[in-house]
């Protein structure tokens, strides 16, 4: 079975001595990331500077459905990625149920936000931040490996891949936590920005046409498409909400 998505500097921070304890530069970090989030996408050549961040959200997207899958117990045989921000998964559901059938659909749209209420937990501290990385980055790395398939996708994922590890490795406390903070908000981000998504029957992708994920789910349940959209990008936000207030509390 194959699932797809449709394309369509901050100053340094102070943290505190504990890097394990959660720190108001915790919270400067988020705001700073929102700020450079909004400069970026008003700066000449906007699409050119975001496409790595739409690139991102498609990655995040596929490896939901993969990842599903095997919690699941079936298999994740492919992922792909194209420059245009479309990707695509091929998975081994055979021997699921409907229930099983719509909850790997699932995984792909609600992932971004899963791994955005995850940056945001873990990206409270300068320690939990590094280990969000490294974690990152090693699952990254075992895609890159097992499951990436197509030329865009090994380059884009491999870039990634190293920055995660040398940010963890190499990167100040700061400059880490900054970054967990900074792609949390981009997940987050993506979740509205490419809410159009959730509310059509087909995509098109290089490999030619498919269902869309909410046509999936609605093909191995009941209920019109459109109702799972509108109940997925409900619970996407209801996480993000969760996350979100994790991440501010003192």
């Amino acid at each position: 079975m194959i699932l797809h998505e449709d394309p369509s500097l901050a100053p340094p921070v102070s943290l505190p001595a504990d890097p394990a304890r959660p720190a108001l530069s915790a919270r400067m970090m988020l705001l700073a990331s929102g700020a450079v989030t909004l400069l970026l996408y008003n700066l000449p050549f906007s699409g050119i500077l975001a496409r790595p961040l739409l690139l991102l959200s498609t990655l995040v997207h596929e490896l939901g459905h993969g990842l599903t899958s095997l919690l699941l117990g079936g298999g994740f045989h492919r992922l792909e990625v194209w420059p245009s921000g479309a990707g695509v998964s091929e998975i081994d559901i055979d021997g699921f149920g409907p229930l099983g059938k719509a909850l790997t659909a699932a995984g792909g749209l609600v992932g971004p936000a899963v791994a955005a209420t995850l940056c945001f937990t873990l990206g409270r501290t300068a320690r939990g931040a590094r280990a969000c990385l490294l974690a990152l980055g090693g699952l990254l790395l075992i895609a890159e490996v097992l499951v990436v398939r197509n030329v865009f996708g090994w380059a884009f994922t491999g870039l990634v891949t190293a920055a995660c590890l040398l940010t963890a490795l190499r990167g100040t406390p700061a400059a880490a936590q900054l970054a967990v903070v900074f792609v949390a908000v981009q997940l987050a981000l993506s979740e509205f920005s490419r809410a159009d998504y959730l509310f059509v029957r087909t995509v098109n992708t290089p490999s030619g046409p498919f269902p869309s994920d909410v046509e999936r789910i609605a093909q191995a349940l009941w209920l019109p498409y459109w109702l799972w959209g509108i109940l997925c990008g409900a619970f996407s936000i209801a996480v993000l909400g969760w996350g979100l207030r994790i991440f501010w509390r003192k």
